[in-house]
């Protein structure tokens, strides 16, 4: 994964609870390698990728659980999620947000930031503020 710097294009508009409760739950369980890619204006289906990677694939299930759990609370509605079987890639499709969780090694083969190489990097600390 290429080092890319941290940008703000834009403040994160207050209307995003999705990708506040699913950025604060990350972090508290110490997701690794942690990115929110800014897609507004470049995506037709959502505004923000939110990226990480867990140790195992228990560890991935078990992310992808707290960040269901966490849109659920903050916005009424369940998130689709996609993957969860295998652990190795869960999708979480939160509207607005799409979260991704891989192992390690997934995240290494795919490589999705390298997909969206423009698009500004939003430090996940400022955004879950």
């Amino acid at each position: 994964m290429a080092d890319r710097k941290l940008a703000h294009r834009e403040p994160i508009p207050p209307d995003t609870p999705a990708l506040r409760a699913a950025l604060a739950r990350l972090r508290e369980s110490k997701i690794g390698g942690l990115t929110v890619l800014d897609l507004r204006g470049r995506c037709s289906y959502t505004d923000f990728f939110v990226i990480g990677h867990g140790e195992s694939v228990r560890q991935v299930q078990a992310l992808a659980d707290d960040v269901e759990r966490a849109v659920r609370e903050a916005t009424g509605r369940a998130p689709a999620v996609e993957g969860y079987e295998a652990g190795e890639w869960v999708l979480i499709d939160c509207g607005d947000v799409i979260v991704h969780v891989f192992s390690e090694r997934a995240r290494n083969f795919y490589r999705i930031e390298s997909l969206w190489y423009d698009a500004p990097v939003i430090d996940p600390e400022a955004a879950a503020r």
